[in-house]
């Protein structure tokens, strides 16, 4: 970003309260809308991108030119696991290589309805296996992501430990979604305070991507997972968020599991205001946490 701004949270907030909640919209017009986001904020020019494919799927490097190339993320992104791609998160995907001093792969992996679970943690488990054998050293490693993405980190993470992969040096997840049938209380405290998720959208994600599966399945909603053994965790949360409960409710359970977490609640932001870091200085301090976190538990 060669012009930093900073419209201010309150300004925001009034923004995405004009622009309103998606109601009565098909998933090809909500998948549309999403796309918006990567038109509206693009990587700027000096982002270094290269096409790869992984796991079968198509994937992009993202860094800054003077990145060190051995510090790597594997980044899933948000979206309800139906929505999202690499256009819509590359800028977001580019201010994290920068905040982390390194590379991330941004993986474009299958969403439902068309790929159902558990094809999504699939494909990050198997991209995951893939970086190893190319020599990626797991301790100098991390997994991301943001909302359903930040879901995807951990349901992958236990996924890769019950296969005995090894575990990367650190995790972060940004608003994540955990529990899928949605019993987190926030979701009726916060629900006139979020500008950007309610009950509805999320009963319409989570029915295209549990399919014929139980959502309290432990890797549709990691909140009931094992999560021994995992990582240590950076969670980045809004408290405008009516999944707020979610990572709350993580945490515990994580921190009770015997996991290293560092749990940081963010006073007014809205569900992954780390998207808005063209316009918001909180969304660039929050990116900037989150890449010190990545420097020092990864090497």
């Amino acid at each position: 970003m060669s012009e930093l701004i900073d419209i201010g949270i309150d300004k925001l907030m009034e923004v995405l309260r004009e622009r309103g909640l998606p109601t009565g919209l098909s998933l090809a017009e909500r998948r549309a809308r999403m796309e918006d986001i990567g038109e509206r904020f693009p990587a700027p020019a000096s982002a270094k991108v290269t096409e790869v494919k992984i796991a079968g799927r198509p994937a992009e490097w993202v860094s800054d030119p003077a990145s060190d190339e051995g510090r790597v993320m594997l980044y899933v992104h948000g979206g309800g696991y139906v929505q999202g791609s690499l256009a819509s998160h590359r800028n977001l995907v580019f201010e994290i290589a920068r905040a982390i001093k390194g590379r991330v792969l941004n993986l474009d992996y299958r969403l439902a309805p068309e790929h159902p679970f558990p094809a999504a943690v699939e494909d990050t488990v198997t991209a995951w296996r893939e970086l190893l054998e190319i020599g990626i050293d797991p301790k100098k490693a991390s997994f991301g992501g943001d909302s359903a993405g930040g879901g995807l980190v951990l349901a992958a993470l236990v996924s890769a430990r019950e296969k005995g992969l090894p575990m990367p040096g650190c995790a972060c997840c940004i608003s994540p979604w955990t529990d899928l049938i949605g019993t987190g209380r926030t979701m009726e405290t916060k629900a006139k305070e979020d500008p950007m998720v309610n009950r509805s959208a999320l009963d319409f994600f989570a029915d295209f991507y549990a399919g014929d599966e139980d959502k309290s399945h432990p890797l549709i909603s990691p909140l009931n997972a094992n999560l021994n053994g995992l990582p240590p965790l950076l969670v980045q949360v809004g408290t405008a968020e009516t999944l707020l409960d979610d990572s709350r409710r993580l945490v515990a359970r994580a921190r009770y599991a015997g996991v290293d977490v560092k749990y940081v609640e963010w006073a007014g932001m809205p569900h992954i205001w780390h998207i808005f870091a063209p316009l918001l200085a909180a969304s660039r301090d929050a990116i900037a946490q989150l890449g010190k976190f990545v420097r020092e538990k990864s090497g």
